[in-house]
């Protein structure tokens, strides 16, 4: 099994929370592929992508060529996926504001490896101890947010979601709920029609994908936002970020995995940013990654069979 693993922002949490959990997992680490800079990793299998000058590596004071490296590490870390080197991928925290000061067009790690990997579809999942929430709708302004609900994004995030519980997770008949997008999930159209006109539909496309799939999951919805994460569900369909967000790191925050479904190969990152205020003074904890590390490990165990 050879995982890959990029390093992230230099000057961000990233290489000190992939040194803990490498360390902690030695089994892992033997084969482990890391991609990033001779001077922030002495991992056994780092492929030297760059060699930042002493100032572009200082903890929490970024720079454009920290910025450029993370982006480097991401485009090496693909290129290894593509010709089949990897098994996997973990992926550190990057800055998305100094990564596209660099140059990267791309809103975050989750599009450009969409992209890159010529995925025909994808969708972000977030893979706790106590809750699984896949997002219908990923990076947008809130108010975009009602004009990106439609019935291809529900049904989209719906499918790849029980896809995924049941291909990589082991649950085999999962439960899943796809919660609305306005309060009282839209109170019969009193408080917005997004319910009736892209939700409803969503959930009748995904039980067709998964019945042609011959997959046996169980959608309900749509379900009342503020008393949908009191239900008995696998998983959940949230409609943005933070309706998905703010439960997973309430709930499994140390522990909680950001899996990006749909790609050739399992991708796992941390739930966390690049934390620049505790970059360097040893406050890092390195569990969420770790986490993100057997995950991806649990994975390909599964996949291979």
């Amino acid at each position: 099994m050879r995982i890959g693993i990029t390093l992230g922002d230099p000057s961000g949490i990233g290489p000190e929370i992939v040194a803990a959990a490498l360390a902690a997992r030695p089994d892992l680490a033997a084969s482990a592929v890391v991609f990033g800079d001779p001077a922030l990793s002495d991992a056994p299998g780092l492929r030297a992508i760059t060699r930042l000058a002493p100032d572009d590596r200082i903890p929490g004071r970024p720079t454009l060529a920290g910025g450029a490296a993370q982006v480097a590490y991401l485009e090496a870390a693909i290129a290894a996926a593509r010709a089949g080197q990897i098994d996997a991928l973990v992926t550190a925290p990057i800055s998305k504001t100094q990564a596209q000061a660099a140059g990267l067009v791309f809103p975050g790690h989750t599009e450009l490896l969409a992209a890159r990997l010529g995925a025909p579809e994808h969708a972000m999942m977030f893979h706790g101890p106590r809750l699984k929430v896949v997002l219908a709708t990923i990076h947008a302004p809130l108010a975009d947010v009602p004009r990106l609900v439609t019935p291809e994004a529900v049904a989209r995030a719906a499918f790849l979601g029980a896809q995924a519980m049941a291909r990589d997770f082991g649950v085999p008949r999962p439960r899943v709920g796809v919660l609305g997008l306005n309060p009282h999930a839209g109170e019969g159209g009193l408080f917005g029609r997004e319910e009736r006109d892209a939700i409803v539909p969503g959930i009748a496309a995904a039980r067709d994908r998964l019945a042609g799939a011959g997959l046996d999951a169980t959608l309900h919805g749509p379900l009342v936002p503020d008393a949908a994460y009191r239900g008995d569900y696998d998983l959940y369909v949230a409609m943005y970020h933070d309706q998905g967000l703010i439960p997973v790191k309430l709930l499994d925050f140390e522990a909680a995995v950001n899996v990006t479904l749909g790609l050739p190969l399992p991708r796992t990152s941390p739930d966390h940013g690049v934390a620049y205020d505790i970059a360097g003074t040893g406050r890092a904890r390195p569990e969420s990654f770790a986490a993100a590390l057997a995950l991806a490990a649990d994975i390909v165990r599964r996949r291979i069979g």
